[in-house]
This record gives structure tokens, C-alpha cells and sequence, in this order.
């Protein structure tokens, strides 16, 4: 049975593309109205528009509305819309619109489901309100919008997120303590067995080390002054029920528009991704040409599937900006995205920047859920934790940043990339970081943020989670080859998360199986390491991200430790495949028609 995605339900705006500067200047996206304040910054002007987003649903608000009498009445309302700053409700009567409008004093109480604003907003709200204006709809419905007395950011952070603050970094103290306790216990039998507790000390060092210098880790602040040259270039097979959203997201850009180039590149779809392709560029083109969109929207329309790294190239070769902005076809930008992206490039030694992915379909089930506490955690604390030393491993897939003139050079290389006499056909991202971090730096800006549709099904996830797998050890051995001459904690712990996960199957099995069996205990040690970890990874999201989502870094954890870890010995023995397994690339149908003669040769046998 298909499953089907919930997504955040943004209210759509009349204008195809609202947050493109101005071409005429009479206004700019720091004040929507025109006049500029002394104070404003584009960080406000983010806060802003994050602040002015409306989100359609239907919450039950209870209004309690208090006359100059001191009389008081109550009415149960459906909203229609929500934003930080206010909602708009459904008004049943004429009665009921007098007693507001006449009201001294408004409280509204409601609760915010979780999916319908974004993470960290769910909770309860009594907060107090004013009467803003009356909508009147063709069928005679009413409509009544309330501004919030503070924005819904604050009230949070006033009466939920000191108390999560403090609770989840209690926790996260008493963790670390454990985890540092058990390990010197290690240290202390560490005669006993010398490889088993090795293991366990690099382990526990590597993870907290991770955790600990992931929150030292500050993004770039903009600079207003610096917005160079961007090409950004959508690579799309087979993607037509996103790709439509990922155009418009990387055309609405707050960014200088001579400064922005967007090129689509269709690796010959066999579904409708071309038309829906030439629908929203022939659309861009005729509603916001005012923006010089014929000038900064192209598409191409490869005549074969020739692989993702070959419609990247195109889009390449068709650029004309010094940087290069590669975005997945199924991943969404936020409209200050490449501002905060292109910031690290002030360094003039930076090569690469990653952006931040956050999980777009969280809600859907179970699984999106642990795949957004692992996305989160992936970025915010690895990543960053990797960007303090400039030496990100992975600029990832759905948004990363190059210098133009870098991927030239190691464009051929790159294209033609081989392992073990297979041609390499995924793994992209890794592939060309390697290529730049080799002599360059890279970086991750955590501002910088897009959303991605992650997998819904434990199917298409297991076939996209052993892809993955399988480019990580092949592009981990490359690295290798070169982290040691990076700086000494950069190398020191690249080389332990490469020993960390490829003897975990070992670890795991030894004392999971080999222990019980033949010293007749349970490994509690073990256990309670496995919990510790876990917990790490949901109270850092608690604190970070306070969404309700948390408890489901545990469920991942414990999925990971089942399920994904036994993918790696697969991995080793299979790495050099070049199959994608979610979708039906060259290399997937070759690999298809051989089992199938396989299939054949076997019936006929019979």
C-alpha cells in the first residue's frame, strides 16, 4: 500500500516568487514596504518571513473575550491559518463578531499539532491577542484575524524552552559522565582484552568528541556586501512530483538577481518529469519576467540517461558564475539559503560548503521520524563538528556549494572515476568532495537550509541506506589516502570514524553472541553503552531543536544496532556496485535483465 507523505501546508502567495529583490528597487526584502530602518539586517529579514509564513489547519481555539463591563464570553472557533505573529479564525455569527470587536481584552487558547507549524512549535498556547480586521468571503463567511501579543517564538521560549534547556542539558551532562566512567573502566581491564577495549575507548572518544565540538560550532554571519556570482544546477531523473517545487524554491531566492543562474538538467526521464520541467520554467518565464527570469532559467533535455554526474557536468559547462550550487531535484530551498551558503567562501582557501537538510515529510511515520532526528543530528553535530577543523568529508547531495574553477579541474577525473575497474555512478557528493578537500578546505554552514523527502518505506530506505554504505567505504579509503596531512585532531578523528563503524558488526557480535554463549552473562556494560548512546542522540535534539520528535533518536539508535549495522559487511564485500537500487538508472536495468537470465537459465534447468 502507498503511504502518504504529511507535509507542513505553507499558504500559498499570489505571487510566484515573493522573495526576489525588487528588480525596480522601490522596495527590498529587509522592509517588504520600502523603507529601510537603520537596525534591519538580513537576519531580521529572515526572522521575518519565518515569522510571517502562514500555515493552513483546523485547530480548535478556545477565545475567552473579556468586555469593558468586566463581563465574559466564550467561543469555540476553527482556524484557518497560523503564522508566528498571529491566526485567523472562523467567526459563526454576526453576534459573535460584535462581542470581539467590542472586547477590552482577548485570550486565545489552542494547541499546535505537531506538523502543522514547524519542529519545536508543538505545544500548548494561552496567550493574549488583539482584534487585527474582518474578511468577508464570497459565501458569506467570516473571518476574523487576532495578532498574538508576542510572537509564538517567544512565548515558546518563555514558558517551554528554558525548562527544556535546562532538563535536556542536565541530562546530556549526566550522560557524558557515564559514558566517560564506562570507558574508564576499559582503561582499567584493559589487559583482559586488549582489542575489545580499545575498540570501546575510540568509540566513546570519537562520539563525545563529536557531540563536544558540534555545539563550539558557530555559521558564518553575512556579510550583506558579499554576494558573489551563483549558478545553481538541478540534476532531475524521474522526479516529477518534486521537481516542480525545487525549481521555484531555487529561483525565489533573496539574492542579487544579475548574481543567480538556475539550470535544470533532465538525465531523460521515462515519467513526466520534462513536462512539468517546461510548465514551471514556461510559467517562471511569462509571471515574473520583471525579475529577468528568461535570462536566469534554462533547462536541458538530455537526449539519454547518461548518469547523474553527467547531467551535473552539463549544467556545469552552461554556467556562468563562479560558484556552483549543485540541489537534488527532491529538495526544497529556503529562500535566504544561498545568501547564507556562499558566506564561507570569503575565506579565499574555501572550496566547498555544505547547507543544513532537515526532513520535509518528518510526520509521515515512524520511520521520516527517525530519519529527521538522524538528519539533524548528522548535520548539526557532525558536520559541524567536521567544519571547526574545515574539513567536511561530505558536501551532501540535496544542497553544497563549490568554486567553480576547482570542479573544472577535476571535472574529467571525476566523470570517469573508476573502483576497482566498476565506473562509479553514485556517490556524487563524497566523489567531488575528496576531489576538493584534497587540497582545499570545506566547510558547513548550518543557516544555509533546505528540506528533503526521505524515504517512507523500511524498503526504498534499506536500498538507499546500503547505496550510501557502499560510497562511504569506497570514498573513505580514497580519503584515507590524503586526511593525514590535514590538521592532527581533523586526521586523528577522521581515521577513528572510519575504525568506529566497520568493526562495529564485530563488536556487536562478540558481545551480543559470543559472550552469553561462552561466559554464560549478559554484557550489561555493553547495554547500558548502547543506551547512553542512544540517549546522547535524543536529548542533543531535545536541546537543539526541542521538537517532540526527540524520543525517536532512541527508536533510531536501536534500529541502527538491528538492522542498518548488518549492511556493512554486505557493504564490504559489494562496494564496487554501481546499482542505485531506488531508482531504475542504466546500471539498475543491466542489473535487472542479468537476474532475469538468471531466472530463465534456472527454469529452463528444470
Amino acid at each position: 500500500m502507498k503511504i502518504k507523505d504529511v507535509f507542513l501546508k505553507p499558504k500559498p502567495d499570489r505571487r510566484i516568487l515573493p522573495n526576489v529583490p525588487d528588480a525596480e528597487k522601490i522596495r527590498n526584502n529587509i522592509d517588504r514596504r520600502g523603507s529601510r530602518k537603520e537596525n534591519s539586517s538580513v537576519e531580521n529579514a529572515k526572522k521575518i518571513n519565518e515569522m510571517g509564513t502562514r500555515y493552513l489547519n483546523t485547530y480548535k481555539v478556545q477565545g475567552t473575550f473579556i468586555a469593558k463591563d468586566k463581563s465574559i464570553v466564550n467561543y469555540t472557533f476553527n482556524s484557518v491559518d497560523i503564522s508566528g505573529t498571529g491566526i485567523l479564525l472562523e467567526i459563526d455569527s454576526e453576534k459573535q463578531l460584535e462581542t470581539i470587536k467590542s472586547a477590552e481584552k482577548i485570550k486565545l487558547k489552542f494547541e499546535i499539532i505537531p506538523g502543522t507549524m514547524p519542529e519545536g512549535y508543538e505545544t500548548k498556547i494561552d496567550i493574549s491577542s488583539r482584534f487585527i480586521r474582518t474578511v468577508k468571503s464570497d459565501d458569506g463567511k467570516i473571518y476574523c484575524g487576532f495578532e498574538f501579543s508576542e510572537t509564538l517564538a517567544e512565548y515558546i521560549n518563555r514558558k517551554k524552552d528554558r525548562y527544556t534547556l535546562f532538563m535536556s542539558s542536565l541530562l546530556l551532562l549526566f550522560i557524558s559522565l557515564v559514558i566517560v566512567l564506562m570507558r574508564t573502566e576499559s582503561i582499567i581491564y584493559f589487559k583482559f582484552n586488549k582489542y575489545l577495549y580499545l575498540y570501546s575507548i575510540i568509540a566513546a572518544v570519537f562520539l563525545l568528541s563529536r557531540y563536544f565540538i558540534g555545539t563550539l560550532y558557530r555559521s558564518m554571519k553575512i556579510n550583506p556586501e558579499f554576494t558573489p556570482g551563483v549558478t545553481i544546477v538541478i540534476p532531475c531523473f524521474n522526479e516529477e512530483k518534486w521537481i516542480e517545487n525545487t525549481i521555484r524554491s531555487c529561483m525565489n531566492q533573496d539574492y542579487p538577481i544579475d548574481k543567480l543562474e538556475v539550470i535544470v538538467v533532465d538525465d531523460s526521464s521515462n515519467d513526466n518529469s520534462l513536462e512539468r520541467i517546461r510548465n514551471i520554467v514556461e510559467r517562471i518565464h511569462n509571471e515574473a519576467d520583471r525579475f529577468k527570469t528568461k535570462e536566469r532559467l534554462k533547462y536541458i533535455a538530455q537526449e539519454k540517461n547518461m548518469g547523474k554526474r553527467e547531467a551535473l557536468s552539463q549544467g556545469i559547462r552552461m554556467s556562468k558564475h563562479e560558484l556552483l550550487v549543485f540541489v537534488d531535484s527532491d529538495s526544497f530551498l529556503d529562500p535566504f539559503a544561498i545568501r547564507n551558503l556562499v558566506q564561507p567562501f570569503q575565506d579565499p582557501k574555501m572550496g566547498g560548503v555544505s547547507g543544513r537538510t532537515d526532513v520535509a515529510n518528518t510526520y509521515t511515520n515512524v520511520l521520516t521520524k527517525m530519519q529527521s532526528v538522524r538528519y539533524y543530528i548528522a548535520f548539526r553535530i557532525m558536520k559541524a563538528a567536521e567544519a571547526y577543523f574545515d574539513t567536511v568529508t561530505c558536501l551532501s547531495g540535496p544542497l553544497s556549494c563549490y568554486r567553480k574553477d576547482i570542479i573544472e579541474e577535476n571535472m574529467d577525473d571525476w566523470l570517469n572515476q573508476k573502483f576497482l575497474g566498476q565506473r562509479a555512478t553514485f556517490g556524487d557528493d563524497r566523489s567531488l568532495t575528496n576531489f576538493v578537500l584534497k587540497n582545499h578546505r570545506t566547510s558547513y554552514q548550518d543557516t544555509a537550509v533546505c528540506s528533503t523527502i526521505v524515504p517512507n518505506t523500511y524498503k526504498m530506505f534499506l536500498k538507499q541506506q546500503m547505496r550510501w554504505k557502499r560510497s562511504w567505504l569506497r570514498e573513505s579509503i580514497i580519503a584515507a589516502k590524503y586526511m593525514w596531512k590535514k590538521e592532527p585532531f581533523a586526521s586523528l578523528f577522521f581515521y577513528m570514524g572510519l575504525i568506529v563503524p566497520i568493526a562495529a558488526p564485530i563488536i556487536v557480535l562478540y558481545n551480543l553472541i559470543y559472550v552469553p554463549i561462552v561466559y554464560r552473562f549478559i554484557p550489561s556494560t555493553f547495554l547500558m553503552g548502547l543506551l547512553m548512546m542512544s540517549l546522547l542522540m535524543s536529548f542533543t535534539q531535545l536541546l537543539f531543536r526541542k521538537s517532540t520528535t526527540w524520543v525517536f533518536g532512541m527508536f533510531f539508535c536501536l534500529y541502527y544496532e538491528a538492522v542498518l549495522l548488518w549492511q556493512m559487511p554486505i557493504a564490504w564485500v559489494t562496494f564496487w556496485k554501481s546499482t542505485w537500487g531506488t531508482r531504475m538508472t542504466p546500471e539498475d536495468i543491466k542489473e535487472r535483465e542479468k537476474k532475469e537470465k538468471k531466472r530463465k537459465k534456472k527454469e529452463r534447468a528444470i
